[in-house]
């Protein structure tokens, strides 16, 4: 098998194995891996991540879990591209039917680590990103059991379980003058909440959604990153639509896995030293901003967010990516205004500015009060997880969903909504942080933290959800 190869890590052999596959974006690499940290440290099991050359993993950071590598046929132009979709099309493409070379390729491998041997037990299932259909046509195409993992909320599964009628009623494609007109079929959302991006072609967006939702029907399980007691209407209206054996809602995986997989297996390096910056503030008053990996704003709208946080009078720490900016690949301190680094540090400290933050461990800071976020799942549930407000800035994909949820559902934050302004974003800022406005937030964000924690007890929830998870793979 030219081009296909095993590299093995160092972690002991359970009773049985368990193959993952995660769809190589960030956001979810790592709840894929967080899952399979929660199934070796929990179950015992031993686990073969298959993964992409594209956004390849390392798998010396991870001695824990065996690696295979799979052929995933984009082309280098539409991975240089960056679109989401547009990926996602081109990889399935690459390994659907088989006549194509990848996806005998993505069968190869299956085969080769499904086998059992001396160093290894039999593999009893696959669990895969729902976006990987073809995929799951090479396991049937060998006997092997699928599993999906959902990586977003079940409020988001479950609206996309709804596209078909969506489509008939004509809620769908989004008209303009009817994007505040509310589901009354998926309260709370709105038209213009659903899965949708200005920019994306959407034809191929209710392509994907459609094969991701035929990969879900077509799997013996569902996983979920979400629990029980955040989305209860959401999770019984899945069950009763998606006729699999079992559907769990075993989450936040991020609390479950006893390694951190984000830190590990991260795209970009994680500066820690803001760890020790978040230290020296006091207990609830600094403004983290981050929207996530590939969420990105015009130079415009950069100077006003610089500008509003510097003048609101709140200590932040902020994120800027090196592709924050859209087409920008300069220096964060050549896109900064001029002055603004040094006025921060001469005002005793008030504003830190880094590449990438170890996020978990940001939001669980003590002096951290509230989140401003683009609102992608793994934020939301992250903030959720330590009782942080949000100001949600949603931009494609499953963020506006995520961010209606925040409001009206769970009333733990608020969307930031139209042009990024310097005086609106301030009056943002102070609304959340502020001691009377945000005290509702806050109030309620840490009856969900409360939540979360009981989810993680023994018999909580998850505990138990994942007990069943561990049992139900035991007995494929």
């Amino acid at each position: 098998m030219s081009g296909v190869g095993v590299t093995r890590g160092g972690g002991g052999v359970g009773r049985r194995r368990v193959l993952v596959f995660p769809l190589p974006f960030e956001g979810h690499i790592n709840p894929m891996l967080q899952l399979a940290g929660a199934l070796h440290g929990r179950g015992g099991l031993s686990v073969t991540v298959l993964h992409t050359r594209f956004n390849a993993l390392d798998p010396s950071l991870h001695p824990e879990l065996a690696f295979a590598e799979v052929p995933d046929g984009v082309p280098p132009d539409v991975a240089a591209a960056g679109s989401i979709a547009e990926i996602i099309h081109a990889m399935n493409a690459a390994m659907e039917g088989e006549s194509s070379p990848t996806w005998t390729s993505v069968r190869d491998v299956l085969a080769s680590v499904v086998a059992a041997d001396e160093e290894k037990p039999p593999a009893a299932c696959l669990i895969i990103d729902a976006n990987l259909l073809a995929v799951q046509k090479a396991a049937a195409s060998l006997g092997l059991p699928t599993l999906v993992l959902r990586t977003g909320s079940a409020a988001c599964l479950s609206c996309f379980l709804a596209y078909p009628m969506l489509h008939e009623k004509g809620y769908l494609p989004p008209k303009e003058s009817r994007l505040y007109e509310p589901l009354k079929e998926l309260p709370p959302l709105r038209i213009r909440d659903l899965f949708y991006s200005g920019q994306a072609n959407h034809e191929i967006i209710r392509e994907i959604l459609a094969r991701a939702i035929e990969t879900v029907r077509n799997s013996d399980g569902l996983v979920i990153n979400t629990f029980d007691e955040l989305e209860p209407p959401e999770l019984e209206r899945i069950r009763g639509e998606v006729d699999v054996a079992v559907v769990l809602a075993v989450g936040p995986l991020h609390k479950l896995s006893p390694v951190d997989y984000a830190g590990r297996s991260s795209l970009l390096r994680q500066d820690h030293s803001c760890i020790e910056w978040l230290d020296t503030q006091a207990t609830g008053s600094v403004l983290y901003v981050s929207f996530g990996s590939l969420a990105s704003m015009d130079s415009d709208e950069f100077l006003e967010v610089a500008g509003a946080l510097h003048s609101s009078g709140h200590p932040f720490l902020w994120v800027i990516r090196p592709d924050l900016v859209r087409g920008s690949h300069a220096t964060t301190s050549t896109r900064l205004p001029d002055g603004f680094e040094r006025a921060v540090e001469e005002e005793g400290r008030r504003g830190k500015v880094i590449h990438w933050a170890p996020q978990q461990q940001v939001l669980a800071h003590h002096a951290v009060g509230g989140f401003w976020t683009h609102a992608g799942w793994n934020s939301t549930l992250e903030s959720i997880s330590e009782g942080v407000p949000m100001i949600c800035r949603p931009q494609f994909a499953d963020q506006m969903m995520n961010t209606r949820y925040v409001q009206e559902a769970w009333g733990v934050g608020f969307e930031l909504e139209g042009e990024l302004k310097r005086g609106e974003i301030e009056r943002a800022i102070r609304k959340l942080m502020g001691e009377k406005e945000g005290a509702g937030l806050r109030e309620r964000a840490e009856k969900l933290r409360k939540k979360v924690a009981g989810c993680l007890e023994s018999g909580g929830s998850s505990q138990v959800a994942l007990d069943k998870l561990v049992k139900y793979i035991a007995s494929l």
